[in-house]
């Protein structure tokens, strides 16, 4: 089996290489730009994949508010041709979505299911909501998994983290750290994430699923517990949401229900504080040098 890993120099790229089993063609950008067509195709031809991730995407949640155009066309335009061009090579796609396509419901106070109505409150998350709608319209052969709050080791020459490496170098540098305590999310661990996604190549339960670390927290407990685990001292103050006046708004709660997954047969992630602990160890010996 053939497997073609699209945005494979990211941090879930980059796993998702290494955990996925088979014959791996890890494509970044300058190989295959979901927004050149041409360029895609190319690639199909030349690779012939039996199955399709697509771990590509604009992610960048305040910067899709002042650039919409550019992450629609990445995150919903571009799914179409990736879609279609997975329908002519028979091949399964495997594509990644977000827990920021809810959040219009402010009272929800629930794990959200795959048949809750989505209601995305900023641009990345209506973008990603167009993109899963696209795949599902053109081609059946589809898993789409909905995630939250991923970390991992940053993509290779990358300028971009993630919110564990930020709050420890944040905390080397001895400044104030303020973050959000009104906000409910699931941090998830890339490496667990890109694990689970070896249990789709073989399966034939195709469809929608919510997967990510189990349990919950808000960002604020969440820097509280990569202190604790470490064992830093840091200057952290809990601040509410309109405080932090991010750009994009964000959903207060956005816990995602990983019952369907383990319905269909598929092993469940371990709690989101183990996940945090087995990363924080396993580059401890990296951040150091």
């Amino acid at each position: 089996m053939k497997t073609l890993v699209l945005g494979a120099a990211g941090q879930l790229g980059r796993h998702l290489c290494v955990s996925l089993p088979g014959e791996i063609v890890g494509l970044a950008r300058a190989d295959a730009d979901l927004t050149k067509p041409l360029q895609l195709r190319a690639a199909f031809e030349r690779h012939r994949p039996h199955v399709v991730v697509n771990a590509a995407g604009f992610t960048q949640v305040d910067r899709a508010e002042d650039e919409p155009a550019a992450a629609l066309a990445v995150n919903a335009h571009a799914l179409r041709d990736l879609a279609i061009l997975c329908r002519d090579f028979d091949c399964t796609l495997i594509h990644f979505s977000t827990n920021y396509v809810f959040g219009a419901d402010a009272k929800h106070a629930t794990p959200y299911a795959e048949t809750d109505v989505p209601g995305p409150i900023n641009v990345y998350g209506k973008t990603k909501l167009l993109g899963e709608n696209t795949v599902r319209e053109i081609w059946p052969r589809h898993f789409i998994l909905r995630t939250c709050g991923l970390y991992g080791t940053p993509g290779a020459g990358s300028r971009r983290t993630n919110f564990v490496e930020t709050m420890l170098r944040r905390a080397e540098a001895r400044t104030p750290i303020r973050v959000v305590s009104d906000q409910v999310c699931t941090p998830t661990s890339v490496a667990d994430l890109a694990d689970a996604a070896r249990q789709l190549l073989e399966s034939p339960a195709y469809g929608l699923y919510h997967l990510t670390n189990a349990g919950a927290c808000t960002w604020h407990e969440f820097a509280q517990a990569i202190f604790a685990l470490t064992g830093r001292s840091a200057s952290l103050e809990p601040i509410a949401s309109d405080a932090y006046a991010a750009l994009a708004p964000r959903p207060r709660y956005s816990i995602l229900s990983n019952a369907c997954w383990m319905e269909a047969g598929f092993t469940p992630l371990r709690p989101w504080r183990e996940a945090l602990a087995h990363y924080l160890e396993a580059t401890m010996e990296s951040r150091t040098k």
